[in-house]
């Protein structure tokens, strides 16, 4: 279910099912990098002004799961307008800021972005561009991303499937909603 903050800024509502932290995770597959699977964490918030505040953190695992090493981290501001087009401002640890445009699909939480500008570091590996798509599914938010170099045209190389993450907080605050149930539960569902 997607719920809509009552504070959270009337432009930003088509944008609501982003909101919250997430966790999951994907594989990660570029030429000249390590193919591997990653973990992920993700969170959208608002302040009550007109953007989204976007924070990603990934790292490698292992077969069983486990974190081997951090893999990237990224952070950023999403907008939307009347008609539906996003644009988001991002940086990346790799030292790598990139202005991104898509839009908004209509009938469905789907949005597809692509970069417009993007500005490198001397530190930074090469990275001409990307697109990203970015899906609400069954409850759960879905992205893929592309990526292009000088040397390698744009192609697919990371995607991850992520799960709504509920605090501590927010449970309690859901059980303070309920109010009383009957001490045997089956009564809840009928």
């Amino acid at each position: 279910m997607i719920e809509i903050p009552s504070d959270l800024h009337p432009d930003l509502v088509p944008l609501a099912f982003l909101l919250g932290n997430w966790a999951g995770a994907g594989v990660s597959d570029f030429p000249g990098a390590e193919k591997c699977n990653f973990g992920q964490e993700v969170t959208f918030s608002h302040d009550g002004r007109d953007f989204i505040e976007y924070v990603s953190h990934s790292w490698v695992l292992d077969a069983e799961g486990n974190q081997v090493k951090p893999l990237e981290s990224e952070s950023g501001y999403w907008r939307i307008d009347k008609d539906r087009k996003v644009e988001i401002v991002m940086v990346r640890d790799q030292g790598v800021v990139e202005v991104w445009y898509g839009e908004l699909a209509k009938q469905k939480p789907q949005i597809d972005i692509a970069t417009d500008a993007v500005a490198r570091t001397a530190a930074s590996g090469p990275y001409s561009g990307g697109k990203r798509l970015y899906g609400y599914v069954h409850s759960d938010l879905m992205w893929v991303g592309e990526k292009a170099t000088p040397d390698v045209e744009l192609r697919p190389y990371m995607s991850a499937h992520l799960k709504k993450v509920v605090t501590p907080g927010e449970v309690a605050e859901m059980a303070r909603g309920l109010g009383d149930l009957p001490d045997d539960g089956i009564a809840f569902f009928k």
